[in-house]
């Protein structure tokens, strides 16, 4: 589709505003915060440990303050993964990005994968959006993941952390399609253009997890 058909979205409230790199500065965050405030993004994400910076910054302003539990492998242990959500929501996070246990899930561990999510959403308090890293499993998988992280309590499912390839318009058709309107569905990673992010809306997607969300809205204003 052109840009001219579709209905007059503004994507800037989908925007989860994420700074997610190895080697992100206390300026970074404060940066992206100023910039999701400004923008009305409908979140910034964040590592762990600039939780109590970011809520510092966007005290009394609309932007939430997420941050990612167990990124980007979903490997720790659940014991770790649920203090770190727990220490995360102490700290003033009000949205958690879980990473499912991808291992688990592709060794038929399904009761130990739920039971994990199921643990911290009920123990933080908090909507969790679960990272299914769509790119790394089968259709049968991704529908699997899905109905494990939905009946475990997430709010949102979220298709990728951007580390193992992004999302696509295809993979938030399916799970669109799996949910239909039970959760939310996060497309998050290689949002490059503002044509692809209202792709991704128009398949389903009611979050985009990026770190071009300024850059997207520029295209918007000078296509």
């Amino acid at each position: 589709m052109m840009a001219a058909d579709y209905p007059n979205i503004d994507i800037a409230p989908f925007i989860d505003h994420s700074v997610l790199s190895p080697i992100t500065t206390p300026e970074q965050v404060e940066q992206w915060c100023e910039e999701a405030h400004r923008f009305n993004f409908a979140a910034v994400c964040v590592h762990p440990c600039y939780v109590k910076q970011a809520v510092e910054l966007l005290r009394n302003k609309n932007p939430h303050v997420c941050t990612v539990i167990g990124f980007p492998t979903g490997g720790t242990t659940s014991a770790v993964k649920l203090y770190e959500a727990q220490e995360a929501v102490e700290n003033g996070a009000t949205e958690l990005d879980l990473v499912m246990n991808l291992g688990w899930l592709k060794a038929g561990k399904t009761e130990e994968v739920h039971q994990e999510i199921a643990t911290i959403c009920e123990e933080a308090g908090k909507p969790v959006k679960v990272i299914l890293e769509t790119n790394l499993l089968t259709d049968a998988e991704k529908k699997l993941a899905a109905e494990l992280a939905m009946d475990a309590g997430a709010a949102l499912l979220k298709t990728s952390t951007g580390w193992n390839g992004g999302a696509t318009v295809a993979d938030v058709r399916l799970l669109k399609q799996i949910v239909r309107e039970r959760v939310g569905i996060k497309a998050s990673g290689g949002i490059r253009t503002h044509n692809e992010a209202l792709d991704l809306i128009m398949a389903g997607a009611t979050r985009l997890g990026t770190s071009r969300g300024i850059d997207l809205l520029r295209q918007r204003d000078h296509p």
